[in-house]
């Protein structure tokens, strides 16, 4: 009798290992269908496409759900007063609801964040730095996207377990993917050595820009707007209540009547050490750049690394952002370009 219950026992456990195998390799299949228009979506309308694939994971059952098969809804969205595309009625919350009917699954995802994007009740969403994912999926739960007690806490764990920040940080023009989902390859960083003229310099700024949501939001809970190409500085003070002088000193640049490029403009002091503890430099950035990137201020991401006026980091060198470095990173030899001509070394606070 012993041997056969512990064969049972053996059995079921075997089981249980198979099952989740096959889960794991299903939510796999499922992150490598749908990241591209996840990471499309995100630069389209600023939804963290980390969120966007656990959501869709989570929401579809791996592409799963009845919803999903049958309506192609991915995200479990329901009718409401201005849907006017087909619809298909599904037992949830109440019985025989309105869901959304998509004639495919990227239709689906189109309309989610569009969903999340026109809907007052998550805008405050769009105020969090779009790497903020536990804040994302927090302020989700809160806004009432799911009656799940325990929604926000899986998003988190399906982000983490699959590593799925990977894809925000890509569309955010931070990370390379590994060769197996790579969406877009980067440019070969002996480039940076043959850059100049402005022509190049701008296409590669263009190439690893990041696309952040409109209006104001926070990095590094600092706040934030993304300036475009040709807009005044004047006209910007005066939006948003700052003086001209303090708009040209907290962002770390001189004066100018207006942009050169589309770039990210703090409306507050920025803060003297960085959110993540490290940077890795990518082609074609300067210490600005990063700066501005990581919401710290110039004199201080200097300081931290033994760097001086002048000094450019190799692409691929790792900068620290809250502690003092070891040892100064490696250098670009000759810096033969500025990447912007109005940007001044120092910080004049």
């Amino acid at each position: 009798m012993l041997k056969i219950k512990t064969g049972i026992l053996l059995v079921s456990i075997f089981s249980s290992v198979s099952l989740f195998a096959q889960k794991k390799e299903s939510v796999k299949n499922y992150i490598t269908q749908y990241k591209d228009i996840a990471v499309e979506e995100m630069k389209r309308t600023g939804v963290p496409a980390a969120i966007t694939l656990a959501q869709g994971i989570h929401e579809s059952g791996v592409g799963q759900s009845k919803l999903a098969l049958i309506a192609n809804n991915h995200f479990g969205i329901k009718c409401k007063t201005n849907w006017t595309g087909e619809t298909i009625t599904h037992t949830d919350d109440a019985h025989n609801e309105c869901f959304r009917k998509y004639t495919s699954a990227n239709e689906s995802y189109i309309d989610h964040s569009n969903f999340l994007k026109n809907g007052q009740r998550y805008a405050s969403l769009f105020s969090l730095a779009p790497t903020d994912y536990v804040g994302w999926a927090n302020g989700l739960k809160q806004a009432g996207y799911a009656t799940n007690p325990k929604y926000a806490p899986v998003l988190i764990k399906l982000i983490e377990d699959y590593n799925l920040q990977e894809y925000t940080m890509f569309a955010l023009g931070k990370e390379n993917l590994n060769t197996s989902t790579a969406l877009t390859p980067m440019p070969d960083s002996n480039f940076t050595n043959n850059i100049n003229d402005d022509a190049s310099k701008n296409a590669l700024l263009q190439i690893n820009s990041p696309v952040y949501p409109t209006g104001t939001f926070k990095i590094n809970e600092t706040k934030v707007v993304m300036m475009k190409r040709g807009e005044s500085y004047l006209s910007m003070a005066h939006q948003y209540n700052i003086d001209l002088y303090k708009l040209f000193e907290i962002n770390d640049m001189e004066a100018a009547e207006v942009s050169s490029r589309d770039q990210l403009l703090y409306l507050q002091r920025k803060r003297t050490k960085g959110k993540n503890k490290f940077y890795t430099v990518q082609v074609g950035e300067s210490l600005h750049d990063i700066a501005q990137a990581e919401a710290i201020r110039l004199n201080s991401l200097m300081e931290l690394n033994w760097l001086e006026t002048g000094m450019q980091p190799a692409p691929g060198e790792t900068l620290s952002l809250q502690e003092k470095s070891k040892s100064i990173p490696k250098l670009v030899l000759k810096t033969n370009y500025s990447l912007e001509p109005h940007i001044i070394s120092k910080a004049t606070h």
